[in-house]
């Protein structure tokens, strides 16, 4: 008989009166590793956070190893040099207060004793962080900031890891390397579970569990699993004749270029993250920008949304008119509408997805004014759809990853914006939203003539509706 690893009976969680997770039966045996699908919302980080005992539950979960588990969880989280996480969304773009931060070295030097300084030195070589040393934590990019997760779950030399979506964000360097790791992980006879998407089910796995509304519906060896065994969607909308009408906008755009920049350059001390960018995006082109993780694509963002304060150092021009002439930030930011992946991290936790969602007519992180007639119509109509209506009452806190990417998408759209940013917006999304999302992008490019910028490490994230692109890497534009 097979040695029980870990075991889960009748594990059941509630948020209110709402099912998350219904009665999760699941026993892990020694010698096994892990992986559990689903769609998007279907469960699996609520599953994670309660193995984790991070989430209270009905039930049993019963280990039988000594030692310890580490997770690393979807989101990062990380204080400043006063011990709180109080950050505000510009932050990580100016250099004076970045320096309120931790950085890397002073995270991991917790980790570092003369017992472990092998193990240490191999994990950070390994995980590619010794050049990040002196970065502070805020300016990481999403692929960097799950790489110092995966090492500070690795210095603490757990029996069982495990990882909820680690590809999330990761270019495709960055996922063929963690594929590597997860590898050499398993070779060092620590067990994972890995809760991942379809299409990132590791060689070294050899059961998966598909979770569907919050249920498993299939536990069977990785030989034995389908993908056709996820359930799909069907009854998302796309626009028709009379949404557009309601959404159309009167104002009409007076420019001939959303963006042009001129020879830019952006440094952070001894760190040259831009060099000599000369980039235009003229009205009604749609752009993609694609690059390794840290190879600038944030910051470049940044410039063009207004929230860096270098770009005053920088021949800039947002909307025909020179960064620094007189402008507001709030003058740029109504005519953008702009998603992040790390967006949700900067609302308060407590805020619900109508008021996210209303927020972005305002472009603030948070609802602090009322909203109109007719735009609470146009909330309710992005709600549907964006199929996130049921959502509206809802903590934004609460929701699942995909959940939070839908209402942000909405709350982006909300106002019909001239300029549309997308950074990585498919991120945490399944195939069905995915392909509903790019189809939905296609459609309101051309029915409201919407000028694109949209950050992809994928080409089949893309929507069909761009026709140019532009490749970073090391801060420099590939020609």
């Amino acid at each position: 008989m097979q040695k029980k690893l870990v075991e889960l009976i009748g594990v059941t969680v509630k948020i209110g009166t709402t099912p998350i997770l219904q009665d999760i039966s699941l026993t892990i045996n020694k010698g096994e590793q892990w992986a559990i699908v689903g769609r998007s919302g279907s469960g699996k980080t609520t599953l994670a956070k309660a193995i984790a005992g991070e989430q209270f539950h009905s039930g049993k979960i019963n280990f039988y190893f000594n030692g310890m588990l580490a997770w690393v969880e979807q989101q990062h989280h990380f204080k400043n040099l006063s011990n709180t996480s109080d950050f505000y969304y510009q932050q990580r773009y100016n250099a004076s207060d970045a320096d309120k931060t931790l950085t890397v070295a002073e995270v991991l030097t917790g980790y570092k004793n003369a017992e472990n300084e092998n193990v240490f030195e191999h994990w950070i070589d390994k995980l590619h962080l010794r050049p990040l040393l002196e970065r502070p934590l805020i300016q990481l990019s999403n692929g960097q900031n799950k790489r110092l997760q995966l090492a500070e779950a690795l210095l603490e030399q757990p029996n069982l890891l495990l990882l909820d979506n680690p590809f999330l964000g990761l270019d495709v360097e960055g996922r063929q390397t963690l594929h590597q790791i997860v590898q050499s992980i398993i070779s060092t006879g620590i067990h994972i579970i890995l809760i991942t998407s379809p299409g990132e089910l590791h060689e070294e796995i050899t059961h998966v569990a598909v979770l569907d509304n919050g249920k498993i519906i299939e536990a069977v060896p990785k030989k034995d699993y389908h993908p056709l065994m996820i359930p799909s969607i069907t009854n998302l909308k796309l626009l028709n004749d009379e949404f557009i009408k309601k959404l159309q906008v009167t104002e009409k755009p007076a420019f001939n270029s959303a963006v042009k920049m001129i020879a830019v350059n952006i440094r952070y001390g001894e760190t040259q993250v831009l060099k000599n960018i000369n980039w235009e995006v003229k009205r009604s082109e749609r752009w993609c920008v694609s690059g390794p993780n840290g190879s600038g694509k944030s910051t470049l963002l940044s410039l063009v949304t207004a929230d860096n304060p270098q770009a005053y150092a920088n021949e800039i021009y947002l909307f025909d008119r020179k960064r620094g002439s007189g402008e507001t930030i709030w003058d740029i930011k109504r005519n953008i509408g702009y998603v992040s992946p790390e967006l949700h991290l900067y609302f308060e936790s407590q805020v619900n997805c109508y008021e996210v969602i209303a927020s972005g007519f305002f472009d603030t992180i948070g609802l602090f004014r009322p909203v109109s007639d007719e735009q609470h119509e146009k909330i309710i109509l992005w709600m549907q759809l964006l199929n996130v209506s049921a959502l509206q009452q809802k903590f934004l806190s609460q929701l699942s990853g995909s959940q939070q990417r839908m209402v942000l998408l909405a709350r982006a759209l909300v106002k019909n914006p001239f300029l549309l940013v997308l950074d990585e917006p498919c991120q945490g999304l399944d195939e069905d939203q995915s392909a509903y999302f790019r189809k939905l992008v296609d459609e309101i490019c051309i029915a409201f003539d919407t000028t694109l910028i949209y950050v992809s490490h994928y080409k089949k994230d893309i929507p069909d509706v761009v026709k140019h692109y532009m490749e970073l890497d090391n801060g420099s534009v590939l020609s």
